[in-house]
């Protein structure tokens, strides 16, 4: 089995199982607010990040290096946990995941005023071919939009503009910042609205929340696993797996099937990200590949930054040295 196809086959299982983790999340948010859901799933990952943190060996202080831009993105990862996990509560799972898959072209565009990027023609024509599919999805004067809608858009938008940021300052933030820092603020914001929405959860809903965030965590692993072994341009795309993943869950457990319009929108908004992943990876280009290096999966309050860890000892990216910046 070759590098790349071993790296895609990981890649492959990692976004299994994100999507698995989504069936919980649904499941759950038919009961309880996403504040509770989201609160719960960040304290029992506390554990697990405790052990990661254990393992950084780098010398220096929890302060950020850049105090505004890591608040900006702080409050970027919050808005986008919650935003997600309402969606994937009130929406059909594949709805959610089409209307998610826009991140990257949002990336791309964002990617020009905070990193400089150049967006040529191509790029661009892919950026607004991709809009149009969230636009078929949506159908808006069609069906009735709702909350949902909203924030999955919401959980797109934010989900970027948070990863444009961490491509900014990752380079010259620790590791243990980076992951921190957004877990310590969804604990604290969603606690504090907690108050407002909590309703007693049995054993085995609590149970279900620690599986989010084992699964969350495994799932992270793989896809350290798979950017180390295969091409990122190879990898990346396999994010798009979880369109399948959700019309099975959906059809098996919550009785959705996605309408035509759902699954058109869907095909257009996933070829503009293979596009755009494509061109990336062709030298000259881009200077910053902003969407190749966007390694984390959107609106997973509870998952381990992945890219810092990639970049911090023996998570080291093999990829060439241009690949070795955190984002």
């Amino acid at each position: 089995m070759s590098a790349n196809v071993k790296g895609a086959f990981l890649a492959l299982i990692a976004f299994g199982m994100f999507s698995t983790h989504d069936v919980f999340i649904k499941t759950l948010g038919a009961t309880y607010s996403p504040i509770q859901i989201v609160f719960f799933s960040v304290l029992l990952s506390f554990p697990l990040a405790t052990v990661m943190l254990m393992r950084d060996a780098k010398p220096g202080t929890l302060l950020p290096v850049h105090p505004w831009w890591m608040a900006v993105r702080t409050v970027g990862a919050v808005i986008t946990g919650v935003s997600a996990f309402y969606a994937f509560s009130n929406l059909p799972l594949t709805q959610t995941y089409a209307i998610l898959f826009a991140t990257p072209l949002l990336i791309t565009v964002l990617s020009i005023p905070i990193l400089g990027e150049t967006v040529r023609l191509p790029r661009w024509l892919a950026v607004f071919v991709g809009l149009a599919g969230v636009m078929v999805v949506l159908r808006p004067g069609g069906t009735e939009l709702t909350l949902g809608h909203a924030a999955a858009i919401l959980a797109a938008f934010s989900g970027a503009f948070a990863s444009i940021v961490v491509r900014k300052i990752g380079a010259e933030e620790r590791t243990v910042v980076m992951l921190l820092y957004p877990m310590v603020a969804n604990f604290v914001v969603m606690g504090c609205a907690l108050a407002f929405v909590y309703k007693p959860m049995p054993i085995e809903h609590l149970g279900m929340l620690a599986i989010i965030s084992i699964m969350a965590w495994i799932a992270a692993r793989f896809i350290i696993a798979a950017y180390q072994t295969g091409e990122a341009a190879i990898v990346a795309p396999m994010q798009y797996s979880q369109i399948l993943w959700a019309t099975a869950y959906g059809l098996i457990f919550f009785n959705e099937s996605p309408d035509m319009y759902t699954a058109i929108g869907a095909g257009i908004i996933i070829a503009s990200g293979l596009f755009i992943v494509f061109r990336e990876s062709q030298g000259g280009n881009s200077t910053n590949t902003p969407v190749l290096r966007t390694r984390s999966r959107v609106g997973t309050p509870s998952t381990l930054r992945l890219s810092g860890l990639m970049t911090s000892g023996r998570h080291r990216d093999k990829s060439k040295s241009k690949d070795r910046v955190p984002e």
